[in-house]
């Protein structure tokens, strides 16, 4: 059994065939999915999908590259919504530094915000981190250090693709580290940081539609995938599949809450 920890199924790509995409994942053992949200209408898209299919789970966020359209009012939704029995996590939020350098100011207020609201709340916070590590790292510890209840902080590196220095600050962070389907593609940064990561701090993830995983790459990623993930993940540790499997699960419902 698998938990895909990052799918975004609220995305217009999966709107003709969600209910086959969500069957083939279940067929493939995938009996849990986390959708994430990147503004304040995708976290109602999630909470509608959560309430048509059973283990199905929604994230409440704005997504860093949409913090330069988004209002007070947008973040205010955010908070309200964050307290739906379906949300069982903060995200994504983070900092992207690839696409557009203008805003990086108002990625890291939204970045504090979302960070101070996943300790309130006592959830998971999910961090978007490209080409950001440094400042993304200084941001996270600087608000746990301010928090008085800095022990609340935890949640996941997501689409982490190393270095393995940068793994074992988040993880010294109390955060996971998810491992997607780029890590089948070949010499993928990936591959090189699985020795380092601690099991117990490893999860799942496809970020469908995005990243699909060889040999599907560059076509629409789902969450039937999880096991090629898993898969090139068992024979890198060289560890059985079925370990994969269990491990990532038991890690995405100690840290998710769900079952």
């Amino acid at each position: 059994m698998y938990v895909d920890t990052h799918v975004h199924l609220n995305h217009r790509r999966y709107a003709d065939d969600i209910a086959e995409v969500v069957d083939r994942a279940r067929a493939a053992g995938v009996m849990q999915m986390l959708v994430p949200a990147i503004d304040v209408d995708s976290i109602a898209r999630a909470l509608d999908l959560a309430d048509q299919f059973d283990g199905l789970f929604a994230m409440a966020g704005i997504h860093p590259t949409h913090t330069q359209e988004a209002g007070e009012d947008d973040f205010e939704r955010v908070v309200e919504l964050a307290g739906h029995d379906s949300v069982v996590a903060i995200g994504e939020s983070g900092l992207d530094h690839y696409w557009d350098r203008s805003f990086d100011d108002v990625q890291e207020d939204y970045l504090r915000r979302h960070v101070r609201l996943a300790i309130e709340t006592d959830l998971p916070l999910v961090l978007h981190n490209r080409e950001a590590s440094a400042d993304l790292l200084r941001v996270v510890a600087d608000e746990r250090s301010r928090s008085r209840t800095p022990e609340r902080l935890r949640g996941v590196f997501h689409c982490f693709s190393g270095p393995p220095d940068v793994g074992r600050a988040a993880t010294e962070l109390g955060f996971f580290l998810g491992i997607g389907g780029n890590v089948t593609f070949k010499n993928s940064a990936t591959r090189e940081a699985l020795a380092g990561i601690d099991r117990s701090r490893m999860l799942l993830e496809t970020d469908g539609p995005f990243l699909a995983p060889v040999p599907h790459r560059g076509k629409r990623n789902e969450p039937a995938h999880i096991p090629l993930i898993a898969d090139v993940i068992a024979t890198e540790l060289g560890v059985a599949v079925a370990e994969v499997a269990e491990v990532t699960t038991e890690n995405a419902r100690r840290l998710f809450n769900v079952s």
